[in-house]
């Protein structure tokens, strides 16, 4: 079986918060905006301009967030942390994103706006391996640039990660699905993001999702790597079988078509791992619509910790996810950035592998599994308590 090298130890809010202000102390609602020239991002930089205005005596720092899309709550979630953040710490804040899940030369077109206003740095939610070229050229004009939630591939693309341990995640529900399954084969369904880039968020929540059930990935990177059939051995062990891996574009309809795909290939689907909630909420359409019941004829574990996917949980639609913390991210990325630019010192990595900043991950789910080492488990109304979106 695949190995990574270190474990993360999983961290709590709190923590995660701590930590960051030990490191820097010691040294020193839907959003349209988009791509293209929507009113958002006019309004962005009509509210960029008043304030250099009004402030360029005092220095302003100029930081830009960028998200893969503006329609997904998780997103939405780091946007609104983000600017809460920037109101508190007096930075200006212009807020962009692609136009959808996919849209790489959307987030190049942001980050060269970036450049050319010469702002202090860049919070990114890297859409894949392709924009890594002008991140790079971000780099070299002298602006700070963070990723947050998803790495890139390589890590040493940006200047720090902040992120939940995405293969933790998935990990942690791969744990709970092979303990819930007791010895039972495992047919499964995954629902991923694309099927025509490499994205970490991607392979590590997929990967790790059969890392987690003890099934051998040859190649973390490589989501086609594991073999379609063969014994996954976490918890009482058994056989499994891969029935399908479907692009869905990280959203409800995709999940939901995805979902029937998979059905079409092979009816006897028990297991659906989906990359994040609403292609959970798409995939639970698919699956009433065929006669069968999440937690009776299917195992439904996913990725997130939204409001809407935590309160699932609890309903019963989606059985465990593993729950992460956008806020925190951008708040900590818009600290971090205002520190380096007033002459403090750099945040430092936290990780057990040493790669990134861990914001932290908690398994969510009314039916604990002793399987699970990979995160704390949590009833769902402590996650609904915590939950952002």
């Amino acid at each position: 079986m695949f190995k990574r090298s270190q474990r993360g130890k999983a961290f709590t809010v709190i923590a995660a918060a701590g930590a960051l202000s030990v490191v820097l102390a010691a040294c020193g609602g839907s959003d349209d905006s988009s791509s293209g020239d929507s009113a958002a991002e006019d309004t962005a930089t009509e509210e960029t301009t008043e304030e250099v205005t009004e402030e360029a005596a005092g220095g302003t720092v100029a930081v830009s967030l960028i998200t893969k899309d503006s329609t997904n709550p998780f997103f939405v979630a780091m946007q609104a942390g983000a600017r809460e953040a920037a109101s508190e710490n007096g930075v200006e804040l212009t807020v962009g994103s692609g136009n959808a899940e996919g849209d790489d030369q959307g987030q190049i077109d942001l980050i060269e706006n970036a450049i050319a206003q010469g702002q202090a740095g860049i919070l990114i939610t890297p859409m894949s391996v392709n924009v890594n070229d002008a991140i790079s050229r971000a780099r070299e004009a002298g602006l700070y640039v963070i990723a947050l939630d998803t790495p890139t591939d390589p890590p040493d693309v940006v200047d720090i990660t902040f992120a939940t341990d995405n293969c933790l995640a998935g990990e942690a529900i791969g744990q709970w699905a092979a303990g819930k399954l007791n010895g039972e084969k495992a047919v499964i369904a995954e629902l991923v993001i694309f099927d025509d880039r490499v994205v970490s968020v991607d392979y590590c929540r997929a990967n790790g999702f059969l890392i987690g059930m003890g099934i051998d990935v040859p190649v973390l990177e490589d989501m086609l790597s594991p073999a379609k059939s063969g014994s996954y051995t976490t918890g009482a062990g058994g056989d499994y079988e891969i029935a399908c891996l479907e692009a869905t574009g990280a959203n409800e309809e995709g999940g939901r078509k995805g979902m029937e795909n998979c059905l079409a290939a092979n009816p006897d689907i028990n297991v659906v791992y989906t990359i994040n909630e609403p292609t959970a909420f798409g995939a639970a359409v698919a699956l009433e619509a065929a006669g069968l019941t999440v937690g009776e004829d299917v195992i439904m574990v996913s990725v997130d910790g939204g409001l809407a996917g935590v309160q699932a949980v609890q309903a019963g639609t989606i059985q465990a996810t593993s729950q992460q913390y956008p806020l925190l991210m951008a708040k900590l990325g818009v600290e971090a950035i205002k520190t380096i630019a007033d002459g403090g010192a750099a945040p430092e990595n936290t990780s057990a592998n040493g790669q990134f900043f861990d914001t932290g991950v908690v398994l969510c789910t009314d039916d604990p599994q002793d399987t699970v080492t990979s995160a704390p488990q949590e009833s769902s109304q402590y996650c609904i308590d915590n939950a952002w979106g």
